[in-house]
């Protein structure tokens, strides 16, 4: 008889024979592997931690008990555990349903929001002192996964948990892996934690001398100081208990008897305690277990071969995988070009550079700002460094572009994959704000392709150019443009005329020259008068000669960005006409002044926000008659 149907609440999970849990472990993942196989999303992730989050709510009480999980994208057990096992999870991540993450106004049991690595640890401290202030006496959980011990951000927290509250868990779910292999000094550590066979010998040889002794069952499962002594003694000292976390581990993290021993055990302690847990990635399934990168957060794809279903062969590439292979023919001719990620290879095409020129690429895991301070030092000692982060993440960043790349005007190259929306993973992933907090930075570059040529002359022009410079682009396929063998040197803050037109100039950046190309068409027809495009290629520093000759002469300014209308492309268009003393009605097409939510398809954000076709087409029709009309 099915289990997972009965359940509703984590009441129903705590009531449940001991017995009867790996049935419903069973089920959980076949519910997950199935939606995600329509919907796509974070399989890898959550498949590994079925047996984990059962524990938790076996030992803990939610809402009252606090559970911090990083990331979140791995809460999709957590929220079928907690009566969201209905239409609205068939629907995850798409139009009207559940959220690929967790956040506080989707359910009373998710009491923290988040969707990048690394914020867990220092959310829950800060909970957990709350807590100590008001003198309540709930239980705070951190999940971190392993890969965010490389933020800076955990490491911070880790520093002040012991001098800050004597009652905190932290559960270290060690599966190996970010959105790629982990890296590092901090991943190393933790492999010979598991993996030193002097002390795996001893720890067998004492475990089973132990619990021949009487009362010795209880001493292995409760206990486990003799473990940590074995572990010091062999391995060194370990990192956490040096910074006062009293460390247990490494636990089977698909023992759910044994996990939630272990976790009483810590609901108990009176210090703070990490509880390293081993997960494996993909459990339970084949296909996600054989290929873990690509499984972390999956596109539709086939259950039976785990092929992706969205994959056409005559698709356009897409803007990543057009970066990653042009790159990589750049670097090939020049070995002072390196490519720099943070945990991202094959989201941002870097995986190309890595698998053909190894030696010109480096992967410096979950930790932007280093990433950024990284491509400083190489461009001042002559190397050509090219930092490939998504838009959302480079927002870690921000300081040491402005202090360290900025200051010192050094010839670094970042390129902003997930420029705009990332439609179903929602507002912590779309990257809608990046020209906004660029502009303001003196001497940088900011440009955004029109297609997959012009993307290819950006870097081309970016590698030749001896200042920082940043390209946008958007996730997913590009217009199909064929690249041309030699690339062009595009002229700095010099913009392209797509159309010729006088009355209405519309002013576009990226994907949107497509849908300003048809409104030239519609408005032409409608409304009886010349309309031209231009694209306007670069958001810093603009085009001003021809801005200004064009909004002379024309009625109607447009500007159209897939970026946040406050302080982005339109706004700078606006500075310049203000600065030129040039009085003209524009129009700015972006997205509004509030966070986007998470949806099925770009179009269909875009249908939500007013930013279709139609509407974009009626608001500016509206405006040209009112122009007439005063006239």
């Amino acid at each position: 008889m099915p289990i997972l149907k009965t359940i509703s609440s984590p009441s129903d999970v705590k009531a449940l024979p001991e017995g009867k849990l790996p049935q419903l472990a069973e089920e959980i993942r076949q519910r997950i592997i199935s939606v995600t196989a329509h919907n796509g999303g974070h399989i890898g992730p959550n498949l590994g931690v079925v047996e984990l989050t059962l524990a938790l709510h076996r030992v803990f009480d939610t809402p009252a008990d606090k559970f911090i999980f990083d990331v979140a994208h791995q809460g999709y057990v957590h929220k079928l555990l907690t009566g969201r096992n209905g239409p609205e999870f068939d629907k995850i991540r798409q139009s009207g349903g559940l959220s690929g993450f967790l956040t506080q106004t989707e359910s009373v049991h998710d009491c923290y929001g988040a969707g990048h690595a690394g914020t867990a640890l220092s959310a829950a401290l800060g909970m957990a002192v709350a807590r100590d202030l008001k003198g309540t006496k709930e239980h705070v959980v951190a999940i971190c996964g392993d890969a965010a011990l490389t933020c800076g951000i955990t490491m911070e927290a880790i520093n002040n948990i012991s001098v800050s509250t004597k009652r905190l868990i932290v559960i270290l779910n060690d599966n190996e892996w970010s959105i790629a292999k982990n890296v590092g000094a901090i991943a190393t550590y933790l492999n010979e934690l598991i993996t030193s066979p002097r002390y795996n010998k001893i720890d067998h040889d004492l475990k089973s001398f132990i619990e021949k002794l009487p009362g010795g069952q209880n001493l292995v499962e409760y206990g486990r100081r003799w473990k940590r002594e074995t572990k010091d003694f062999i391995v060194q000292s370990s990192l956490f208990e040096s910074y006062g976390l009293r460390y247990i581990g490494p636990i089977d993290g698909h023992d759910i008897g044994g996990l939630t021993r272990y976790l009483e055990f810590a609901k108990a302690a009176e210090k703070p305690i990490l509880l390293h847990v081993l997960t494996t990635k993909g459990k339970g399934y084949a296909a996600a277990l054989s290929q873990p990168e690509k499984f972390h957060g999956a596109p539709p794809f086939d259950i039976e071969t785990g092929l992706s279903q969205s994959t056409k062969k005559d698709a356009p590439a897409n803007y990543q995988d057009v970066m990653g292979t042009q790159l990589t023919r750049f670097a090939r001719a020049d070995k002072r070009i390196v490519g720099i990620t943070a945990a991202m290879s094959p989201g941002t095409g870097l995986n190309i550079l890595k698998d053909n020129l190894p030696g010109q690429f480096f992967d410096v895991g979950i930790a932007e700002e280093h990433a950024v301070l990284f491509a400083a030092g190489l461009a001042v000692q002559g190397i050509k460094p090219v930092v490939a982060i998504y838009s959302t993440f480079l927002q870690r960043g921000y300081d040491p572009i402005i202090h360290d790349i900025a200051l010192q005007n050094l010839p670094c190259v970042f390129c902003m994959d997930r420029a705009g929306l990332s439609p179903s993973d929602g507002p912590t992933h779309h990257g809608l704000f990046d020209i906004a907090f660029l502009r303001p930075v003196p001497g940088v570059i900011v440009m955004q392709p029109k297609d997959e040529d012009e993307l290819t002359d950006m870097l081309w022009t970016a590698l030749h150019t001896p200042q920082p410079t940043f390209i946008r682009y958007p996730r997913g396929a590009g217009t199909g443009k064929p690249i041309k063998e030699t690339p062009e040197l595009l002229p700095i803050g010099k913009a392209e005329v797509l159309r010729n037109g006088v009355e209405i100039q519309i002013w576009a950046l990226g994907q949107w020259l497509q849908e300003a190309m048809q409104l030239a068409d519609a408005l032409t027809l409608e409304l009886g008068v010349t309309v031209g495009v231009v694209n306007a290629r670069f958001a810093k520093p603009l085009d001003i000669e021809l801005l200004a000759q064009q909004a002379r002469s024309a009625r109607l300014l447009v500007t159209m960005e897939d970026h946040v209308i406050t302080g982005g492309f339109g706004s700078a268009v606006l500075e310049a006409l203000q600065d030129a003393a040039i009085q003209r009605p524009v129009i700015r097409i972006g997205w509004p002044d509030r966070f986007i939510e998470h949806g099925t398809t770009v179009a269909a954000l875009r249908m939500a926000n007013g930013l279709d076709f139609d509407s974009i087409k009626d608001r500016i029709v509206q405006q040209w008659k009112q122009i007439v009309t005063v006239v």
